[in-house]
């Protein structure tokens, strides 16, 4: 018995343990309940929340809107977002910022910098010494990099989504383009950190697109690949991606549908906002060939003129898109002079006719990625606001051979829906149909090392290698582990791009540094020298692709490996209980798990192949599987395959590839030599060598090449400007609100005035005073008011409103009089009827004691008395005086009424009836159910010499005894004299008892 207790108590200890893991879940979710997904475009963004009882749903903003432009105004003494922002454009151009996401993670000689130059004139680009990248600079005082002009629309994103659900919301899933290479993401990261948000993904907004398709058509989605193309043409650029749907079986759940980016093409620069251009340098050359002879400016030279002709340009465009001709026009446009002139959609299109050249070219570098043809692709669905311009569906049209392409989602709003739902699968709190995502790498990535090789006697090289570690439209989230097996001493390896070669010459300048880091390592020399007899298994680096697309190198470590016999002493007991906890997950104590246990690395790769893209998804994702533990010792590896370091001269030893293939477990689950002979019963009985794995963490240090990310104490003092301006902001609308609410209190007081029960219940000398200081408030708010502090503005209301307290009370207590008093008249004759019923009850009936009926008596007449004398000295007192009736006085009267009387009502309903003496016959004469009280007075029993014949009254079913409450009485709905029915009941007549009678 006391070896079974034994037994049970890690399992009552892990049951504990259990129990506070889930109560940590639980009060950790309390605060995150509700999740939020921006889809960040260039020109305006959509959020979409998911919080309990609320499904998917587009936020709306301030203006009730579904899409917020990205746009922010800053000044010295306030700032602008959103909507706002995007009406100050035209006022103050220089401090409006927008399409600032095309500046992310480019230095400063990039192409896409010079190019928003040319676009936007009128902003003032710094470069930044410590980085080489860009700034605003509104003036002296304000620079903002752009992570931190994102950051702050990521934060108002935040409080658009927070004031939308009612409550905090902290997780978020960001959209990014497809295109977007690891500075460029990182920088988004960094932008949602100064803004305190917790990114749970960054996601493509192609393939946001695809899933919020793929969720609304799951039903429709089988084991049979499909293959949709998806066309975006947005504000900033297109992006055309061709996606695969089919079921796969999964480990975790089942059979789910699978959506595969299969292939990724891409225009940077392609998209409705240069079409606005062109069509304001359109409006701009007609602009000054109609002021060509009055000598006047360039209007190319007034920011305002152009931002107003860029306002006009989009408006231009998108009523064009239904319109084969459209008048624009624009008061003062410059100097007083309105302009007004007749734009066709031919010259539209001949403006932009390049720009409709352009139009296959992300369908062909897509098609080409994916290896496919048009033929395969069975649906075209356009999305995105640009894609609505007719040109560009009959261009797109002819290039993809459709009969007709796919409008059957919303162009605007697919990525946000699909993005938050993303959101809601990677949260705890939501448990959303599983929908399994496999995006592709866009652009490959390569491990490059020199090292020397000796190939002859006496002469010794340099040797470069390569090795790929995520390969083109390679699946990613993923994991790779690459092998050094022939340093032994620091050395640095370096992470570039793979071939680059399906970009242009343009887009590889606009893509940046090819070079992504520099990884130096140091130790490697300690970590032979600390295990000399040890055999070494390389050097291993981990790295990972994440859900974000964001590379990360984890750990290096050094690995070595040796043969030791098992020794017989017996385990600990801290071991026995280790084991005893791992069998309860189904774990075993084999020697096995024991040999692997320190291994870190299994659910990893141990080399950096990658799945051949032709390959459908559901043979190689055994493949990954399969290789994943790789450094097991009691199974055989599978074959390394091509591509990786076992053809480019950084193989692993023989040694160690023969040690793990000639492994081959036996009967008992021990490895022994694969082609051994037969051992004799002696040496049978010996427990087999096995090999110990030791792993030693090597220090790393890392510079970055692409684009230095910001150091901590930068990042610090952004998160710090960005809180303040939040703060500035805050404090900006509560003085507003204050402002608003002193303003609306003189107007409505100053009207009230007049009022004929305002004036009833007030003097001329009152109102003039209160008029008076309603006046002098009014004129210091109009003079002083705008640099008057939020403190101020409330102690100048909580002024006026002292003064007028007393008149606002005397009215507000004569509204509030008829009311109450009707209601304590009803509740008085109430009371009384109910005291006299009470009293008429006989005695052997009666339940209420004499002093509960004295008690309530004495409670009506007090009231009684009370009103009476009240209203008397009420009605001696001027209106204009404080009331002495007051209506908190006649509800107090009315709470102490109304429960005497409900106590009484209470003991009457639970009271059980005394039981009626037999008479001396013995005889029930109770009356049927159904009788009434008329006719159980008017029946007598006759008198024992007649002969009339007597029935005995059967005893009613259980069905209506159950449908008539025992305890009920009629108390509360007779008048007085009124006796219940079911009291009268004839000696000797015997009723069943119910449970709450007992």
């Amino acid at each position: 018995m006391t070896a079974t207790v034994r037994r049970q108590r890690p399992r009552r200890l892990l049951c504990w343990a259990l129990v506070a893991v889930l109560l940590a879940d639980l009060l950790a979710l309390s605060d995150t309940l509700a999740v939020m997904s921006v889809d960040l475009g260039s020109e305006s963004m959509k959020v979409a929340i998911v919080k309990p009882g609320v499904p998917m749903e587009i936020v709306l903003n301030k203006e009730s809107r579904r899409k917020t432009p990205v746009t922010v105004t800053l000044k010295e003494n306030e700032r602008f977002l959103g909507d706002s922002a995007a009406g100050m454009a035209i006022k103050n151009p220089k401090a409006t910022l927008r399409y600032f996401q095309h500046l992310l993670g480019k230095q400063a000689n990039n192409p896409h910098v010079a190019l928003y130059r040319s676009r936007f004139p009128e902003h003032e680009l710094i470069v930044d010494p410590q980085r080489q990248t860009v700034r605003f600079q509104i003036s002296q005082q304000l620079q903002f990099s752009p992570e931190e002009v994102l950051g702050m629309v990521l934060n108002y994103s935040r409080s658009l989504a927070e004031d939308f659900a009612e409550q905090p919301i902290k997780d978020a899933v960001i959209t990014v383009p497809a295109f977007f290479n690891q500075a460029e993401r990182r920088a988004v990261l960094q932008a949602a950190r100064m803004a305190g948000l917790k990114v749970l993904q960054l996601i493509n907004d192609n393939t946001a697109t695809a899933l919020s398709y793929g969720v609304f058509r799951r039903k429709d989605i089988n084991s049979t690949a499909q293959n949709v193309m998806f066309y975006d043409m947005g504000s900033g650029s297109t992006v055309c991606t061709i996606v695969t749907y089919q079921t796969v079986k999964t480990k975790e759940a089942g059979i789910q549908p699978q959506l595969q980016i299969r292939g990724v093409g891409f225009d940077r620069t392609l998209g409705g906002l240069e079409m606005e251009l062109r069509l304001r340098e359109h409006l701009a050359k007609l602009f000054n060939e109609q002021r060509k002879g009055q000598k006047a400016k360039d209007v190319r030279e007034n920011p305002r003129a152009m931002a107003k002709l860029l306002r006009e340009a989009n408006r231009l465009k998108t009523i064009l898109s239904a319109n084969v001709d459209h008048v624009a026009q624009i008061e003062g446009l410059m100097d007083d002079v309105d302009f007004k002139a007749k734009v066709t959609r031919v010259e539209f299109e001949e403006l932009c006719a390049d720009l409709f050249d352009r139009v296959p070219g992300p369908v062909q570098q897509a098609l080409q990625s994916a290896e496919m043809s048009l033929d395969q692709i069975e649906q075209v669905i356009l999305v995105g606001g640009a894609t609505r311009v007719p040109k560009v569906q009959e261009v797109l049209l002819k290039a993809v051979g459709k009969e007709e392409l796919g409008k059957n989602i919303n162009a605007d709003e697919a990525a946000a829906m699909g993005a938050v739902y993303q959101a809601a699968a990677l949260s705890k709190a939501f448990k959303v149909k599983p929908f399994v995502v496999r995006d592709a790498v866009i652009y490959p990535i390569l491990v490059e090392f020199t090292r020397e090789v000796e190939e002859e006697p006496g002469l010794r090289s340099l040797k470069h290698n390569k090795r790929v570690l995520f390969s083109r439209m390679g699946p990613y989230p993923q994991r790779k582990v690459i092998t050094f097996n022939r340093y032994s001493h620091d050395f640095n390896f370096h992470i570039n791009y793979g071939d680059l070669g399906f970009l242009g010459p343009e887009d590889l300048r606009v893509f940046g540094s090819q070079n992504l880091t520099t990884v130096k390592l140091k130790g490697v020399g300690e970590s032979f020298k600390k295990y000399p007899d040890y055999e070494s298994k390389g050097i291993k680096a981990h790295f990972n692709l994440d859900e974000s697309g964001v590379l990360s190198l984890d750990r290096v470590e050094s690995v070595f490996e040796t043969l030791v016999e098992d020794s017989p002493e017996e385990e600990s007991t801290l071991t026995k209980l280790g084991n005893t906890i791992s069998s309860l997950f189904g774990g075993g104590t084999s020697s096995d798990a024991k040999e692997n246990g320190t291994d870190a690395v299994q659910e990893e790769e141990e080399s950096p192949a990658e799945g051949s893209k032709d390959e459908p998804a559901e043979q190689r994702e055994p493949k990954e599987e399969a290789e994943a533990p790789a450094e097991s010792t009691s199974q055989p590896p599978p074959s390394e395959p091509k591509g990786d370091a076992a053809h480019e001269g950084e193989k692993p030893d023989l040694k160690e590839n023969g040690d793990k293939s000639e492994t081959q477990p036996n009967e008992k689950g021990q490895a022994e030599p694969e082609g051994a002979a037969p051992a004799p019963e002696e040496e049978k009985k010996q427990k087999p060598a096995r090999k110990q794995k030791m792993v030693e963490e090597i220090g790393v240090e890392l510079a970055v090449l692409d684009l230095p990310d910001l150091p901590e104490d930068e990042v610090a003092r952004s998160v710090q400007k960005l809180e303040d301006l939040t703060l500035r902001d805050l404090e900006k609308q509560e003085r507003e609100k204050a402002a608003n609410s002193l303003e609306a209190f003189i107007f409505e007081t100053q009207d009230k005035l007049y009022q004929p029960e305002y004036q009833e219940v007030s003097t001329e000398e009152q109102r003039e005073e209160i008029s008076g200081k309603l006046s002098a408030t009014s004129t210091w708010l109009e003079d002083e008011g705008f640099g008057a502090t939020t403190v101020m503005l409330k102690d100048k209301l909580s002024e006026l409103r002292k003064l007028c307290q007393g008149l606002f009370f005397r009215v507000e207590e004569r509204r509030k009089w008829p009311e109450r008093l009707s209601a304590l008249d009803n509740l008085l004759n109430h009371s009384s009827i109910f005291l006299k019923g009470a009293r008429l009850i006989p005695e052997m009936d009666q339940i209420f004691t004499e002093v509960e009926m004295t008690t309530l008596e004495k409670v009506i007449n007090d009231t009684w008395a009370w009103k009476n004398a009240t209203l008397a000295e009420q009605a001696k007192l001027p209106a204009t005086e404080k009331p002495v009736l007051l209506s908190k006085d006649i509800e107090a009267k009315m709470m102490a009424l109304d429960r005497e009387v409900q106590y009484l009502l209470n003991k009457a309903k639970f009271t059980k009836p005394r039981p009626r003496p037999k008479d001396k016959n013995g005889t029930k004469t109770e009356p049927p159910l159904n009788a009434s009280a008329g006719d159980q007075e008017e029946k007598v029993i006759p008198p024992t010499g007649q002969t009339e014949e007597v029935k005995p009254i059967l005893e009613p079913d259980k069905e209506e005894t159950g449908t008539e409450p025992a305890d009920s009485e009629p108390l509360e709905l007779g008048g007085p004299g009124a006796e219940p029915e079911k009291e009268e009941q004839t000696a000797g007549q015997k009723r069943p008892l119910k449970n709450d009678e007992l």
